[in-house]
């Protein structure tokens, strides 16, 4: 035991103050003892504790330090006085801490002698007082942390399985070893970081704590309390998880409903598509994310929604087989330009989501009442289909986007277009920088630079290098609509055969 795990106890941290021998905190510490006299000769490893006041003795205070210091003391405990400079000081260089105290001393003392009779007893106290504030109903995870950071008087948070909160606040963060789900301590300069791993067969949460100060010392004491709410953490999980479950069965049974219908929907549908917050009038615009097979779905739906509305996107999302499916609804047919500039937000989204979830996503064009969702469903799910094949579109589609130029595709794929295709861009083949793709890409994207970059994952100069040297290679100019037709048919053509 040292004097700095005694500092940590409730009552001494909010009472007792280090006045001078900061160094000497981690001195032993095996007992402690009250005396009314500063002439006593204290024992090796002992803190003692003077019971009462003493006035204009500051020389024994000092004489009481040295012996102290030579007889491996562990420190002295004044009641509320302020010794002379000349005192602090030599309890500086004599690293004998010098504590005082406007507490009852001998009420401390009794608190130290108690950890220091039974060392687990801090422990027990600490799990106990976690129980208590946790209590049996079901607490979210703000809640436990905002219980736990009330216990220990330090930064806790609930960190997600890579390592970021997702309540609370904790500065050490990222220093949590997240792909070894068993309780981590990480002794750090000036503190100790602690994480156990709230387990629920899917992505691991963590219930982290950073101790500084006094309260490193107590590392010992913390983690059974960080097991006691992890597993509060767990339980809500848990019953979360079961309501999310449930309502994503309730959803998707809903959904199905609504595709099958032929016609107008019937009162009984109706009201259950009212009760969940869905419209049936006005016009819908259909997406479609999918996802490995591998994905829990249900797990992930907070995420989904979490990155449209990201975006501004109010959207409709529901569990569907390997993915979800959504629609967004307008009141009026939308103009052309609307449709874009949603069309622009869903790609954002989409690039946010396969950062974690390697998602692709196709979009349906707008169609009105009950029949028209399933429409424009029906269609993003096409055009999803499509776009889980096409990296070179980022593995997003627009309906849209296909039209005529998806009839002309397929009439690329005949015997006599191929060979006049590959001839065609056959000067781009052997030279550096994928041009090819590079092209398919700049002209998938309308001719936008930034876009281009965005889905090859390269500079946007390294793009305008690149199609400054395919214009070169070529003869050609991009910015002529005939030249860009060709190329286009004889790029995509290409890159679906390779």
């Amino acid at each position: 035991m040292i004097v700095r795990r005694l500092l940590a106890l409730p009552s001494w941290a909010t009472d007792v103050r280090v006045l001078a021998g900061q160094s000497g905190l981690d001195r032993p510490l095996e007992t402690v003892r009250a005396t009314l006299d500063a002439g006593d000769e204290p024992g090796r490893g002992e803190l003692l504790v003077l019971a009462r006041e003493l006035r204009g003795t500051d020389w024994q205070l000092d004489a009481l330090l040295r012996r102290g210091a030579d007889s491996g003391a562990a420190g002295l405990l004044l009641p509320e006085l302020e010794p002379l400079a000349a005192t602090r000081m030599l309890a500086d260089r004599l690293a004998m801490p010098l504590l005082v105290t406007a507490a009852r001393p001998l009420d401390l003392l009794v608190e130290a002698r108690l950890m220091l009779a039974a060392p687990d007893l801090d422990r027990a106290n600490l799990v106990l007082a976690t129980h208590r504030a946790l209590g049996e109903r079901l607490r979210s995870p703000e809640e436990v942390v905002a219980a736990l950071r009330e216990l220990l008087r330090s930064p806790v948070a609930l960190l997600d399985d890579r390592g970021e909160p997702l309540a609370g606040e904790l500065a050490s963060a990222a220093r949590v070893r997240v792909d070894e789900p068993v309780p981590q301590r990480v002794d750090l300069d000036d503190r100790v970081l602690l994480a156990h791993p709230a387990l629920l067969g899917g992505p691991v949460l963590w219930v982290a704590a950073e101790l500084s100060g006094a309260d490193a010392a107590r590392a010992d004491v913390v983690p059974p309390a960080l097991a006691v709410a992890a597993g509060a953490v767990q339980r809500w999980l848990l019953a979360n998880r079961l309501e999310l479950e449930r309502d994503a069965r309730s959803r998707t049974a809903l959904l199905g409903d609504l595709l099958r219908v032929d016609g107008e929907p019937g009162a009984d549908l109706r009201r259950r598509a009212a009760d969940a917050g869905w419209r049936l009038g006005g016009w819908h615009v259909g997406l479609r994310i999918g996802v490995s097979p591998t994905v829990d779905t249900v797990a992930r739906t907070t995420e989904v929604v979490r990155a449209l509305r990201a975006e501004q996107i109010a959207a409709v999302v529901v569990e569907h087989g390997d993915g979800w499916t959504g629609w967004v609804t307008f009141d009026q047919e939308p103009t052309a330009e609307r449709v874009r500039t949603l069309a622009g937000r869903l790609r954002a989204a989409h690039k946010t989501l396969r950062r974690t979830l390697g998602a692709h996503l196709g979009v349906g064009r707008p169609h009105p009442r009950p029949d028209g969702l399933a429409a424009t469903i029906a269609e993003a799910t096409d055009a999803a289909r499509l776009a889980a094949t096409r990296p070179e579109s980022g593995h997003f589609l627009h309906v849209d986007q296909l039209g005529m130029a998806q009839l002309l595709l397929e009439w690329t794929r005949t015997d006599t277009f191929e060979p006049a295709a590959r001839a065609l861009v056959a000067p781009l083949r052997d030279a550096p920088g994928d041009l090819v793709r590079t092209l398919a890409a700049y002209l998938d994207a309308e001719s936008s630079i930034a876009e281009t970059a965005a889905v090859l994952g390269v500079h946007r100069n390294t793009v305008a290098a690149r199609i400054a040297r395919v214009e070169q290679l070529l003869d050609v100019d991009l910015s002529r609509p005939d030249d860009r037709l060709a190329l286009h048919l004889a790029s995509r053509a290409i890159t679906l055969d390779d």
